[in-house]
């Protein structure tokens, strides 16, 4: 218990201060929200926007072959370099890293832009994706700089809004701008929102100067043996769940391979993080009990959520007849239920200071909605699974906000950066494990449906066909195509609502630690009503 009432006394201090000689102007303060609001919205919508445009990419640059690449690299180097991103933040300051992410982030998109061909553009994206591990890491740890746990759930709603915006409207702009404009500025739109995001925060963001000493930050201490075993383990983490059941079998050689080199690194990263001067992830965050919680949770939300991103409009393309066009509104239900609930939860934990109810209710509707889902068939109505869809959506609201919040209050300020991308790492790996792990049960039961009923010659492309191919087909293989992908998203949400069990379970060990924060209010130095003008503002 020491260790985590310990950082509760650090953070009321910094927490808000904003310039050297007092605290930030409410007008400030908005430029600020907005533009880390703007790069959050970098992150979370380039992989949605681009999904929209690839088959225009290809039918110009070429190189079908390759083209998972686009994507694949672009997570691996998001995935990798997110831990790294936090613990410069935490050694250098927060400010001058967060900039430099956003820089590259906008240099992978200009050259992506103008990539010739699909190994260009496949490098590009690289870069690209390394300056997006920071830029999540960054809003998250700027935003714990700012505001004291206890007013930070105010804000919960916003971040769940920015995220609900980047799924409903990533494939509509995607398709627009590729059909107006061209796939090329799929990234070139990037560059206008993220310069006026650079230089918003390089003007109005002002955080506390004595922020590299409290940290106990030193230079020449980068942990880089521990930084090369975690990006190798990582980086196999992600191919395994990328290659495997679809570029390779799971048994094959280079599977096997991968899964050994990704144990051997990350069992070789713990040996060497417990010896490190200054480790790249400090694995006394984990003695905390809510830490390592948030962690977990954290991971089986990612597993959920991105399966269920995927799953739910495959089912209602394919089996509803919904037209693939407007894909990004079918998940609406969901989504709005999980904006709504997430604000509630936030107030509600700003108003209180009370939080270990929500991870338990989030993941009782979680497992709850899983359940249901994995009840669809052919004759489902779309009314009843956007209802389905929106009980998922609610014990996502009471989760995805609250994990970081707890993760944030359980260490010290030190090691804000690295408690944030440990926790945005975790479930960045819980949704390639999730993506891969339901994706091949689902693509399994799919083939053995079409077998058993005689349409197994488009078993290949059953997840590339949508309400107008289908139409095309002989009504006994479409009638059995449908059954078998609805067979196979029943198996997938099954397996969802099994992992999802686990957070509900997870959920009654987490301590209710009082946020930062709480408690009788006293007369506040400027830093604290820097804090108090910031919620305010916004």
């Amino acid at each position: 218990m020491a260790r985590q009432e310990a950082p509760e006394k650090a953070v009321p201090e910094t927490a808000g201060d904003g310039t050297p000689d007092g605290a930030p102007q409410p007008r400030s303060v908005r430029v600020v929200l907005l533009a880390l609001m703007i790069a959050m919205l970098l992150a979370m919508l380039d992989n949605m926007i681009i999904g929209t445009a690839m088959p225009t990419i290809v039918g110009e640059l070429g190189g079908l072959a390759h083209l998972s690449w686009v994507v694949t690299a672009y997570t691996l180097a998001t995935a990798a370099s997110t831990p790294i991103w936090g613990k410069l933040g935490d050694m250098y300051g927060r400010k001058g890293v967060f900039l430099t992410s956003i820089v590259i982030f906008l240099i992978g998109s200009a050259l992506s832009g103008m990539a010739q061909d699909m190994g260009q553009l496949i490098g590009f994206r690289a870069v690209q994706g390394l300056g997006a591990g920071g830029l999540m890491v960054g809003v998250m740890a700027i935003i714990g700089d700012l505001i004291p746990p206890r007013e930070r759930g105010k804000y919960q709603g916003m971040m769940a809004g920015v995220m609900a915006l980047a799924m409903i409207g990533g494939p509509l702009v995607g398709g627009t701008i590729t059909d107006h404009w061209g796939w090329r500025w799929s990234f070139y739109i990037n560059l206008p929102l993220g310069a006026f995001a650079l230089v918003m925060l390089t003007i109005v963001l002002h955080l506390p100067k004595r922020d590299r000493a409290e940290r106990g930050a030193a230079k020449g201490r980068i942990d880089y043996l521990g930084a090369a075993l975690l990006t190798v383990g990582i980086t196999a983490i992600v191919l395994v769940t990328t290659w495997g059941g679809t570029e390779y079998a799971w048994d094959s050689a280079v599977i096997m391979e991968l899964i050994a080199i990704g144990v051997v690194s990350l069992v070789g990263f713990v040996f060497v993080e417990t010896r490190a001067a200054d480790p790249m992830i400090p694995l006394h965050i984990f003695r905390s009990r809510n830490f390592t919680l948030m962690s977990v949770i954290g991971f089986l939300v990612g597993f959920v959520m991105f399966g269920a991103v995927l799953f739910l409009p495959l089912f209602q393309q394919s089996v509803q007849g919904a037209s693939a066009t407007n894909s990004g509104l079918l998940l609406l239900p969901m989504l709005l239920s999980m904006m709504a609930v997430s604000l509630i939860a936030g107030r509600t934990t700003t108003n209180t200071g009370k939080y270990k109810i929500f991870p338990i209710i989030g993941g009782g509707l979680m497992t709850a909605g899983l359940f249901l889902l994995a009840q669809m068939d052919t004759g489902t109505s779309r009314l009843t699974s956007g209802l389905y869809m929106a009980v998922l959506g609610a014990g996502m609201g009471f989760l995805m906000q609250i994990t970081m919040l707890v993760a944030q209050n359980s260490v010290e300020l030190k090691d804000m950066g690295v408690a944030s991308s440990s926790t945005t790492l975790f479930r960045t790996l819980g949704s390639s494990f999730g993506v891969a792990i339901m994706g091949a049960l689902f693509t399994g039961r799919v083939e053995d449906e079409m077998a058993a009923r005689g349409g197994s010659a488009i078993t290949q492309q059953s997840a590339q066909l949508d309400a107008a191919s289908l139409a095309k087909l002989p009504e006994q293989v479409r009638e059995a195509y449908q059954f078998a992908v609805a067979s196979g998203t029943h198996a997938a949400f099954l397996l969802g609502s099994a992992v999802a069990v686990l957070g509900f379970v997870a959920a009654f060990f987490v301590k209710e630690v009082p946020l930062k924060g709480a408690g009788p209010v006293k007369p506040e130095p400027a830093a604290q009503q820097g804090s108090e003008k910031l919620a305010e503002a916004v």
